[in-house]
């Protein structure tokens, strides 16, 4: 599957790798780790706001990447 909506070129956090996730503004490796981590073990993603699990994100930074990213939904 791929990493980014064909359409819109956002990144879909369900299907992107670790060092996709890492492209988005102000997410490092341990962060992007925590990410596709915590979807490995909750299933995916079903709107941004569900990032907000994830430690290391917060409403701000949540913010700061929300224009980049999709669930495929």
């Amino acid at each position: 599957e791929s990493t980014t909506d064909e359409d819109s070129g956002l990144i879909n956090i369900n299907t992107a790798s670790v060092s996709v996730i890492q492209t988005l503004p102000n997410i490092g490796p341990v962060l992007a780790q925590r990410i596709v981590d915590f979807r490995t073990s909750n299933g995916d993603y079903t709107a941004p706001e569900d990032l907000l699990q994830v430690e290391g994100i917060g409403e701000k930074r949540l913010e700061q990447i929300r224009i980049y990213i999709t669930t495929g939904g």
